[in-house]
């Protein structure tokens, strides 16, 4: 890191909260705090829509994933267009017209308080562990990889997060979310262009995507019906679709996003907007990271992108590290010569199958020797992180972008984990203020107090999630974290809404006790079984609605 990056990361990240401070630091009421003052404009909810959403997580882990697994996980997000029309249609007119703080009270008003209470706690714990995640991506990266201290830097990036989420509420998060957004697309539009100008002169654009086809990195849809796999178009309409009802229309940390709108349209516009570009965003981000796989089969790349599992192979297993990375080098600068007699032939129309089948043979030995160096540290070091997807872009950030470019993408994830944590925490007070403390406080207080209580909460939960966060790990994937956790309670809310919305006959106590019952089969079949994770979100939903129909059936039949 040079002066340059220091100066354009620091200014950026004060800019951006000095900005929410000054703007929107006097909040009267709780309509002001959480709604803010219901002043928001279509474009401004869209784009705080899609910040929320568009986590630090998204900035790290979507460029290596797309390396490792090429372009599938695009799928994930095929329901969205449908469950933000489904929103636009049932949701928000609801939510407008009873003027709601959160989704939770319509709950109650539609069934009973402990229903409520119920769908709000199952959302403070999914989100709570989120939010302390979404410190923990950029945190446990830029520690390892630019020697920062992990503690500090969760402080830091959690302090900066509540500075203006504190004193500004819904509002600020909203105007710094408009500031963010554009530095993170700018910053990937940079490091997009500049990858492409880093390739061998004779390597253009399709030759890049020839590259990535025939490493396996290009194909998009699935249509295969495996419970099973993750990602196919099967599953991403379909548990992604109610993945997307459960967290744009009852997860409060997207919901407060457009509850600020001035009308019911401005937020059906802005829900719409995010509708039409969340997939075009996403895929880019993924092709970002296909692109980065082609530039490392003309540049040097390490067995392993995690830089402390390289100095810990280094010290401590230097024999089998040495004779590894040897022959690793050596296949990566055989398989460089054979891409690019590859391109030769295909710019000449010959055939290319025999160099194909070479390059694929090496590509499977080179998944071999990285699984091999995996395998080594496991059994040397548990402690060591052996997973490095979440590596990859930021190993390229900080080793072949210029001086001045490094500053900007480290704004970009910082922004990105500042922009989605500020909103987590901003639902998490607005919850647990409405939905527990106020509704639950027999004497009334006065509208600032309770404008006090919110900044407060929004503190604590800051704090919890510092904490969180320094308990962290990287599991498999911290997109696919994420994503799991939400999967396997938003499915249980989800049904609760649904009902809520179009099964009238179904009473309060009955859909209580059939979510329940629910969550605790989520729980067990994600615990004991290997089915995609967003096939739970469908299955949660299906058993809250099953078991309601069952339980009104039983208590009918005995009344």
């Amino acid at each position: 890191m040079e002066g340059i990056d220091w100066l354009i990361l620091i200014s950026t990240l004060v800019f951006i909260v000095s900005y929410g401070v000054i703007k929107t630091r006097n909040n009267k009421n709780l309509n002001d705090y959480f709604k803010g003052g219901n002043s928001s404009n279509w474009w401004t909810i869209g784009l705080s829509v899609m910040a929320t959403q568009a986590s630090a997580i998204t900035f790290l882990s979507t460029p290596g994933q797309a390396f490792n697994d090429g372009m599938t996980f695009v799928q994930f997000y095929f329901g969205i267009p449908l469950a933000m029309i489904i929103i636009c249609m049932v949701f928000i007119p609801i939510y407008h017209r009873l003027k709601v703080y959160t989704a939770y009270e319509f709950l109650e008003q539609r069934f009973d308080l402990k229903t409520r209470t119920l769908a709000a706690i199952l959302f403070l714990v999914q989100r709570g562990l989120a939010a302390g995640i979404t410190i923990y991506a950029p945190a446990i990266i830029l520690s390892s990889v630019l020697g920062w201290d992990l503690k500090l830097l969760n402080i830091a990036i959690g302090v900066l997060v509540i500075i203006y989420t504190v004193s500004g509420g819904t509002k600020a998060v909203s105007i710094t979310q408009k500031q963010q957004m554009f530095v993170i697309m700018s910053g990937m539009f940079i490091a997009f262009f500049i990858i492409l100008n880093s390739l061998p002169q004779n390597i253009n654009f399709s030759n890049a995507l020839d590259i990535a086809g025939l490493g396996g990195k290009m194909k998009v849809l699935d249509f295969s019906f495996d419970l099973n796999e993750r990602y196919t178009f099967w599953s991403g309409i379909t548990g992604g679709l109610f993945l997307a009802l459960s967290y744009f229309g009852t997860d409060q940390s997207q919901v407060q996003r457009y509850l600020s709108g001035k009308s019911i349209k401005e937020s059906q516009l802005g829900l719409l907007f995010n509708a039409v570009f969340k997939i075009p965003m996403q895929f880019f981000i993924l092709f970002v990271g296909v692109m980065v796989f082609v530039f490392f089969e003309f540049n040097n790349a390490p067995i392993h992108f995690n830089p402390q599992a390289i100095e810990y192979l280094k010290k401590y297993e230097t024999d089998d590290f040495n004779e590894l990375n040897e022959n690793y080098s050596q296949l990566k600068n055989n398989k460089r010569k054979l891409q690019i007699d590859f391109v030769k032939r295909k710019n000449q129309k010959k055939s290319t199958v025999k160099i194909e089948n070479q390059i694929l043979n090496l590509q499977k030995k080179e998944i071999e020797q990285r699984s091999d160096i995996k395998e080594i540290l496991n059994q040397s070091n548990a402690r060591i992180e052996t997973n490095d997807k979440d590596y990859v872009f930021i190993y390229f950030i900080l080793n072949y972008l210029p001086k001045g470019i490094i500053g900007l993408l480290l704004a970009v994830i910082l922004s990105a984990a500042m922009s989605s944590t500020a909103s987590e925490l901003n639902a998490l007070s607005a919850t647990t203020v409405i939905d527990l403390y106020k509704r639950n406080h027999i004497e009334p207080k006065s509208k600032k107090h309770y404008v006090n209580a919110s900044k407060w909460f929004t503190l604590i939960w800051g704090v919890i999630a510092i904490i969180f966060a320094s308990f962290g790990t990287l599991f498999e994937n911290l997109i696919q974290l994420v994503n799991i956790i939400g999967s396997i309670f938003y499915g249980t809310i989800l049904g609760i809404f649904l009902i809520a919305f179009f099964i009238k006959k179904i009473k309060g106590n009955d859909v209580f006790w059939a979510a329940c019952i629910s969550q605790g089969l989520i729980f067990i079949i994600y615990g004991f079984t290997d089915i995609g994770y967003l096939w739970l979100n469908l299955i949660g939903a299906l058993l809250t609605t099953i078991f309601s129909y069952f339980l009104n059936f039983l208590n009918s039949k005995n009344n």
